[in-house]
């Protein structure tokens, strides 16, 4: 049996999370995207360790801008998405949905997710009960629909749901605050999200990070991966409108809510 690898939020830029996941045994390090060099090495030197991978989500600036500097300081390798390679600086592995591979000695498996970019992914750690999401799922929030249609966005947010309800999800920024305030404006009824938007609160009043998730969390409390509950299709007068009509509705309104 393994040990756990060590794992480390911080933030970066002004909302975005940096992570950096670490094996003991092999000294195997790597950083979940890299908005920002200064703080990804800034975090590395604390713990005095050598980053020897980069795991891009997507294309976006605020997830990329640290990779040729970071290659450059510690030679690290990169890996990102096939189906936009060519916008991924540094990039020496391109991976795409359905494909697995090994890093510090368990499995990692990559989820296609289309929608917020046309190309972006997710990496899935089943041994470590971790999904590092980029900017596909936040905390009850998912990400805007930029580059592909609503349907893939669907699709890709909701193939997560059978994931174990104890998954840890990680995802790009903390967005936690304003996705509870949504979510509470299309579903006032939830208990569960009540009993979170206390908790959510009081996090942040703290300064502290309200991230990880989990997928249990997400599965009482996120809108976008509830859009077959009774109480938001009532709201958005959608009763008999499919799961992915009810959440092209709820992207739509979220777009535009204060």
């Amino acid at each position: 049996h393994m040990p756990h690898l060590d794992m480390r939020q911080f933030m970066c830029r002004s909302d975005n999370y940096g992570v950096i996941i670490h094996d003991s045994k092999t000294g195997a390090t790597a950083s979940i995207d890299a908005p920002d060099a200064e703080a990804v090495e800034a975090e590395l030197r604390k713990f005095g360790r050598q980053l020897t991978h980069i795991f891009t989500t997507h294309h976006h600036e605020d997830h990329v801008a640290g990779n040729l500097r970071l290659k450059e300081l510690f030679g690290c390798k990169i890996i990102g998405p096939k189906n936009e390679a060519e916008k991924i600086p540094g990039i020496d592995t391109a991976v795409k949905g359905g494909d697995t591979f090994s890093w510090a000695g368990r499995e990692v498996k990559v989820f296609d997710c289309p929608g917020h970019t046309r190309g972006h992914i997710a990496f899935y750690m089943p041994s470590e009960f971790s999904l590092f999401a980029g900017d596909t799922v936040f905390a009850m929030g998912c990400g805007r629909v930029n580059e592909g249609s609503m349907a893939e966005m669907w699709h890709s947010v909701n193939q997560f749901r059978p994931l174990p309800p104890v998954t840890h999800v990680y995802c790009g920024h903390e967005y936690t605050e304003a996705n509870c305030r949504f979510a509470l404006s299309v579903e006032p009824g939830n208990r569960d999200l009540q009993q979170r938007a206390t908790v959510v609160a009081a996090q942040r009043a703290r300064g502290e990070m309200t991230c990880p998730s989990t997928i249990g969390d997400e599965l009482k409390t996120n809108p976008f991966m509830r859009c077959d509950s009774p109480e938001i299709r009532r709201h958005l007068k959608m009763e008999t409108a499919t799961d992915a009509e009810v959440f092209a509705e709820l992207r739509h309104l979220k777009n535009s809510f204060k």
